[in-house]
């Protein structure tokens, strides 16, 4: 891959003799398609079983919930469609509630993509195309036309080309000093008016979320005058002892796969309880753990996610994980998370519980989400943009970004094959999702339905409410027009 861009450019380019773009336009489940339900199930193995209906239930809510728990079902898709065998380090779950607004080492705000538990090496396509499927659910649920679901689809695609277009002859180390500033007036990336002012409000509010804000809602003070994370069924558990003492015993590895001048800052800080913490849609069942530490005294707290990471969804249809990471999955999210994130936490690491593999983050680092249901048309294009740019950002640090912008070209060949694909693979997944609804109905499938009250709002506030139209245009069939081939409205 040391070689000229313009050569793999065109080694990219002449692949579509061999894998046509528009041959990514099409989605038929195939013959042998095993049930969703009964691959959802067998990735139920390993999860805790108390926890299982409340996953259940969380992906009962919505066709885009039920997309955002099924990761093994579009896996199993994906595996039976074409692609070019260019691959890159996946995120494995690209869906567009995985995009976010997080903290800088700076203090600054980026968005980026979020949560890495179903990364390993792959075929760019699978992460293009579960991000854009997801976008298509969403115009369904917004109650968007098939035309503008087509737009919001073509969006995504063409911001993804224009990414790995403008980064092919970048210098491979420019690459990792790139961002996409959500408060400043120059982002990073070539953002319109429009999509700056949406990311910079949203980066506002989350300069203000942090482990500070997030102590009142998950911790108390006890009568003895110690801090105890609270009792916040089904969110949020107290532990038993024994649970909680082998939890503090697995920071003592994770510590040895910090940096080792990370861990001066580590020393700087101690232990004072765990909970157990619920958290996602397909990550419900797993072990997830929250740690509270205090630095610096009372009013330096710090707030540790500890998750275990199961094997990625794609694991059976792709080639074999280096061993080590096989080994330890916790090790195989955060490896994915250096190398796709463009501001890593500083605290990123893995350990080992009672046989368990997890990893270890900052639970509330400067986080924030776009509020799509609460958008106008227009806006929700120029997110999707934004997306698809991010997502190629990471495909050019982890791939062959010139061989994928030679195949994609400048034309608008792949937006509308994509989005035909995602038309299609959008409605199996409302398909798969009635499924559900009728196995919970019959009950053959065990849900725990929550109160909104109890559970987290999603990412990007998908699933949850539709979004009122702001103005006469903003309608909700959608703007009603694609765009340009190779262009998307309101971009430059």
């Amino acid at each position: 891959m040391g070689s000229n861009w313009a050569r793999r450019h065109a080694a990219g380019r002449a692949l579509r003799a061999k894998v046509p773009r528009k041959s990514h336009g099409s989605w038929r489940p195939a013959a042998h398609r095993p049930d969703p339900l009964a691959l959802v199930a067998a990735s139920n193995a390993g999860r805790l079983p108390g926890l299982v209906p409340i996953r259940m239930g969380r992906m009962l809510a919505s066709p885009f919930s039920f997309l955002r728990g099924s990761a093994v079902v579009m896996a199993w898709d994906l595996a039976h469609t074409p692609t070019t065998g260019i691959e890159v380090l996946m995120d494995g779950d690209a869906h567009l509630a995985n995009f976010g607004l997080f903290g800088t080492v700076e203090r600054d705000v980026v968005f980026d993509l979020n949560d890495f538990d179903e990364s390993q090496p792959g075929p760019w396509e699978w992460d293009l195309k579960r991000l854009a499927v997801s976008f298509n659910v969403l115009a369904r649920e917004l109650g968007w036309g098939r035309r503008s679901r087509h737009s919001m689809v073509a969006a995504c695609v063409s911001g993804y080309r224009a990414a790995v277009r403008r980064l092919e002859q970048r210098g491979a180390l420019d690459l990792w000093y790139e961002f996409l500033y959500a408060r400043r007036r120059r982002p990073g990336l070539r953002l319109d008016r429009v999509s700056r002012a949406l990311l910079a409000g949203a980066g506002q509010i989350a300069a203000r979320r942090s482990s500070d804000t997030l102590l009142a809602r998950l911790a108390q003070r006890s009568e003895d005058g110690t801090w105890r994370f609270r009792r916040i069924p089904p969110i949020q558990f107290r532990l038993p002892k024994a649970r909680r003492e082998a939890v503090l015993a697995g920071l003592l590895p994770y510590v040895e796969t910090l940096p080792r001048g990370r861990r001066y800052l580590w020393d700087r800080y101690h232990a004072v309880d765990v909970a157990e913490h619920v958290v996602g849609v397909g990550s419900v069942g797993a072990r997830a753990y929250v740690v509270l530490l205090f630095g610096n005294g009372e009013d330096d707290p710090l707030l540790l996610q500890v998750k275990e990471a199961f094997a990625p969804a794609g694991a059976p249809y792709l080639r074999p994980l280096a061993p080590d990471l096989a080994r330890a999955p916790g090790k195989r999210v955060i490896s994915a998370q250096l190398a796709l994130h463009s501001s890593p936490d500083l605290l990123l690491g893995w350990t080992e519980i009672d046989g368990h593999s997890f990893y270890v983050r900052q639970m509330r680092n400067l986080k924030g989400s776009v509020p799509l249901d609460a958008l106008a048309p227009d806006q929700v294009l120029r997110y999707a943009h934004a997306c698809g740019e991010v997502l190629g950002h990471a495909h050019a640090r982890t791939g062959d970004g010139a061989q994928i912008a030679g195949y994609c070209g400048r034309s608008g060949v792949l937006d509308s094959a994509i989005a035909a694909f995602a038309e299609a693979y959008g409605a199996q997944v409302v398909d798969d999702h009635r499924r559900l609804v009728r196995a919970v109905a019959a009950g053959r499938v065990r849900a725990t339905v929550e109160s909104p009250e109890t559970t987290s709002p999603p990412t990007g506030g998908t699933g949850s409410r539709r979004r009122r139209p702001t103005s006469r245009r903003s309608s909700r069939r959608g703007p009603g027009t694609r765009p340009r081939p190779g262009r998307s409205p309101g971009t430059r």
